[in-house]
């Protein structure tokens, strides 16, 4: 009799591993069938949006025009020759040029192969732009301005998650302390963009006080020794970071405080209290473990982000990053640069979401992956 006990908790066992993993594996496959969709939504949208639903096609037809008769005009004035001569020679330079940038085809078919190509992450080559070496690579104009912004975006972001959290958590502990008005007060000084603080500063700091860099991430030429060329580093950085941080410290303190503070009034805090379990425990316990997903995801998102770049501030500082980089690129209608850059912004956060809902149940035990709380 025990025997049979025993097989038929055996199989039981298999069948529900068995349920579990094709109920993972479903939930998986369905999510990232949505989550493709998304990304292939939000690029192609973000395609319309950089062509400007093909008016950027009239304006480089117009501007090659414009080149192109130029270049005839300035050959016509060496070697003189016949209106009608001139006429088939502008176009047919003007037809090379357009099938160059691939101009001759309708905008909608030319739309379609951008997608196709760019979701293989085929980003293809710039017309305006190149990198630092010369290249037109949309992918090595990228890679190159990639260190920059994760030096820029990775010091400042980190510092301020990190920070934020640890003050806010003091904060939480000490309700209602002068300190705890002094963050609520200055709260919305986080509402001015880190720009304007990027020019406050450069005005007191450079222009005044000269102690600090005006922009550009070493001095010019570059120091010969490493210890050197770190400090170089270091002081060109303090200014942008810094207005990065203190643009937004204020209030990511604020909203995490009452984040700690709203669990820390849960009634199963107060039966802790009753207990008599020490304040450490209670937090560590009941306070940070149920807001674990919600810092998870938050540091989560906030890594994918370093990518984008701090478009006006790095263009303020001269900082020569991604965000400095897709700000030339609009200003350009460069629409391979724009769509090479959302595209891998896309794939990070698609990933990130996907892999978010697998951290929620480690952490979270009220979480199963595919079957809800």
């Amino acid at each position: 009799m025990a025997t049979v006990l025993r097989t038929a908790e055996g199989a039981k066992k298999r069948t529900t591993s068995t349920s579990t993993f094709t109920r993972v594996m479903r939930y998986a496959g369905v999510r990232l069938l949505i989550l493709f969709v998304t990304v292939v939504i939000g690029l192609y949208l973000t395609i319309l949006i950089a062509n400007m639903g093909g008016k950027v096609d009239e304006i480089q037809k117009n501007s090659i025009r414009e080149s192109v008769t130029a270049q005839v005009a300035a050959i016509a004035s060496k070697s003189p020759m016949t209106a009608d001569v001139r006429k088939k020679m502008q176009d047919e330079m003007i037809a090379l040029q357009e099938k160059r940038m691939g101009l001759d085809q309708p905008f909608v078919v030319r739309s379609f192969t951008f997608l196709l190509n760019s979701l293989r992450l085929e980003l293809g080559t710039a017309v305006n732009m190149s990198s630092d070496s010369g290249s037109r690579s949309v992918r090595l104009i990228i890679l190159e301005r990639l260190p920059a912004t994760l030096l820029l975006m990775g010091t400042s972001q980190l510092f301020l998650f990190f920070g934020s959290v640890f003050i806010a958590l003091v904060l939480s502990r000490n309700y209602g302390s002068f300190w705890d008005k002094i963050v609520i007060a200055l709260s919305p000084t986080s509402s001015v963009p880190p720009w304007f603080y990027g020019i406050f500063f450069i005005l007191i700091f450079a222009a005044v006080l000269r102690i600090l860099p005006f922009g550009g991430m070493v001095d010019s030429p570059p120091p010969n020794t490493t210890g050197a060329y770190l400090v170089s580093l270091l002081r060109h950085l303090i200014l942008p970071g810094f207005s990065l941080i203190i643009s937004s410290l204020f209030l990511s303190i604020y909203n995490w405080r009452t984040f700690f503070l709203i669990y820390s009034s849960e009634d199963y805090v107060d039966m802790a209290k009753a207990k008599g379990l020490s304040s450490r425990d209670i937090e560590r316990r009941y306070i940070l473990r149920p807001t674990l997903p919600t810092i998870i995801t938050n540091f989560a998102l906030l890594v994918i982000t370093l990518w984008t770049g701090a478009t006006i501030t790095e263009t303020i500082f001269l900082w020569p990053g991604l965000g400095r980089t897709l700000y030339t690129a609009i200003g350009l209608y460069e629409t391979s640069v724009i769509v090479g850059s959302t595209i891998i912004y896309a794939y990070l956060l698609a990933i990130t979401v996907f892999i978010l809902d697998f951290v929620y149940a480690l952490v979270d035990p009220r979480v199963k992956v595919g079957g809800g709380r």
